[in-house]
């Protein structure tokens, strides 16, 4: 054969096989029953949980996906990538001729796209928390009362977390992270991406395998002589997964996901972080996520997480975006609208939202996001530091059920009870959350949020409100009781501010040093 017609079939080959995997596009197969008489495949640590927290012990959604099911679709070709016991179903690439074949099995209920697309979202490349100078994470410790579980001995021991992200290069030589080497602290990893992969924290594969080491280390990092902590819960265990290939707050590999999640439940753990989330980003723009599917049961993450927190006792924290400044979407990704999910905003060093900061939509009955904290790089390390934070509240009460931990972490908040779709109940507070949690029912405490709620009526056109001279403090303009219109902070100049009657605002947030005001402009 000339060396014409070699290259000639060569490059003939890489054009069958690329127009062949191209044609291609992942999808969910759902089926529409179970073979009720299998095994589950859980262990004796996730039912000791669900015992202790009064849950049902053996769940339908513990079950395996029919093999037989499994076997027909593998007999005409199709390959199976993930097999999801909660969802029922499987994930594989398909053609367009095996979607039609797949549509008329009596088995089959439901056929949805995932995509493969990667699309990597602005990160920055210079963030270094190994610095023992880096005051900004030091900022956000303090931010959230750190003070209040170093004095009650608590840095999550005794609590396993389960941390789902995008890669984590680098954290074996991370300076802040020895000790979960040193200790033993890391009792499992997956790479769904590359289930072959032997080196999970050395080899690079893409430029955010770095994401999940950030996020590691805003959990659990410090120094080696312990007078520096980057993270909450410094003395937790750790099971990790990596399940996406690309960078932060994009849509991608969801099906990986759902694996990741269902093998952390099987394994008992409680607790997971999880900062990505999924928008948009489809090869075929079609069939991109709408705003208004951010409903908390549209997207197949959004019914995993649901099932997790109302069937599992899991509880899910999860970044709620850095879409706040695109004007094409600005409210939270999936699986942040979740209800059960704990949704993690992003705050500036005054308490306001940051602008990258998602915020909730005005659709939902329910409140997003639920939390937020400082984070100068997104809500991607928002979230990590709330994890901590839930971490050492478990290791306080083992018992705590997911609802509960929600509830008191909403009430151990700057805004609790007046919430707004900015940054949800505000910044948590440590020695708040163990007040609530030892004194749950015991109303009023000195550790809580003072409020007060005025009413304007119609003839009033302005209120003045005391405020002690000098202090700064942050108002939030509603439309609703929920819905911001627009937030700024006021230095306070001769003990008082005042606000005036606008027609779009019916309800303003003040919040200062002693106390949260609610104005409502009757």
């Amino acid at each position: 054969m000339t060396r014409v017609g070699h290259f000639l079939i060569t490059t003939l080959l890489f054009v069958f096989i690329s127009l062949h995997v191209f044609s291609q596009q992942k999808y969910w197969v759902l089926f529409k029953d179970k073979e009720l008489n299998s095994k589950a495949s859980i262990s004796e640590k996730c039912r000791e949980n669900r015992r202790e927290l009064g849950i049902l012990e053996t769940q339908i959604t513990d079950l395996p996906v029919n093999s037989n099911y499994i076997s027909q679709l593998r007999v005409n070709g199709i390959s199976v990538i993930n097999a999801s016991k909660w969802l029922n179903g499987i994930s594989a690439n398909l053609t367009h001729s095996q979607i039609q074949y797949i549509k008329n099995l009596p088995f089959v209920q439901q056929i949805i796209p995932i995509d493969c697309k990667l699309i990597l979202a602005k990160t920055n490349s210079g963030i270094n928390y190994l610095k023992v100078d880096d005051l900004r994470v030091d900022y956000v410790m303090k931010q959230v009362g750190i003070e209040g579980f170093l004095m009650a001995g608590l840095n999550g021991k005794g609590v396993t977390i389960g941390v789902i992200d995008a890669g984590y290069f680098g954290v074996s030589e991370s300076l802040a992270l020895g000790h979960l080497f040193t200790e033993n602290r890391i009792l499992g990893i997956k790479d769904y991406v590359n289930p072959k992969k032997i080196n999970h924290f050395d080899e690079r594969e893409t430029s955010s395998d770095f994401h999940g080491t950030e996020v590691l280390t805003a959990i659990t990092g410090k120094s080696h002589d312990d007078k520096l902590l980057f993270g909450l819960a410094t003395q937790a265990n750790f099971y990790l997964a990596r399940t996406d290939t690309g960078g932060r707050e994009f849509r991608g590999e969801e099906d990986n996901w759902v694996s990741a999640m269902e093998w952390m439940d099987s394994l008992g753990v409680r607790l997971i972080n999880t900062s990505l989330g999924y928008a948009k980003g489809f090869s075929n723009p079609k069939e991109d996520y709408k705003p208004d599917q951010m409903n908390g049961n549209t997207s197949i993450i959004a019914r995993a997480a649901k099932i997790a927190t109302e069937e599992k006792g899991m509880i899910v924290v999860v970044s709620a975006g850095n879409e706040g400044d695109d004007r094409d979407w600005r409210i939270i990704s999936t699986p942040a609208d979740a209800e059960g999910t704990i949704a993690v905003g992003a705050t500036n060093e005054l308490g306001l939202k940051m602008g990258y900061s998602s915020v909730g939509p005005d659709f939902l009955d329910y409140l997003k996001p639920n939390v937020a904290c400082y984070s100068l790089y997104g809500t991607s390390l928002a979230a990590p530091v709330i994890t901590g934070f839930v971490a050492c509240m478990l290791q306080a009460n083992p018992k705590l059920t997911n609802k509960e931990i929600k509830n008191y972490l909403q009430k151990s908040s700057s805004l609790y009870p007046f919430g707004n779709n900015y940054i949800g109940f505000g910044i948590p507070n440590a020695a708040k959350a163990l007040d609530l949690i030892q004194n749950p029912s015991r109303e009023p405490l000195e550790t809580r949020n003072i409020t007060r709620t005025i009413n304007v009526s119609e003839n009033e056109q302005q209120i003045e409100i005391a405020v002690k001279e000098g202090e700064i403090v942050t108002v939030f303009y509603k439309k609703t009781p929920f819905l911001v219109l627009s937030q700024d902070a006021q230095k306070v100049k001769h003990n008082f501010i005042t606000l005036k009657r606008n027609s779009r605002v019916k309800h303003t947030t003040v919040v200062t040093k002693e106390e949260v005001v609610e104005v409502i402009w009757l």
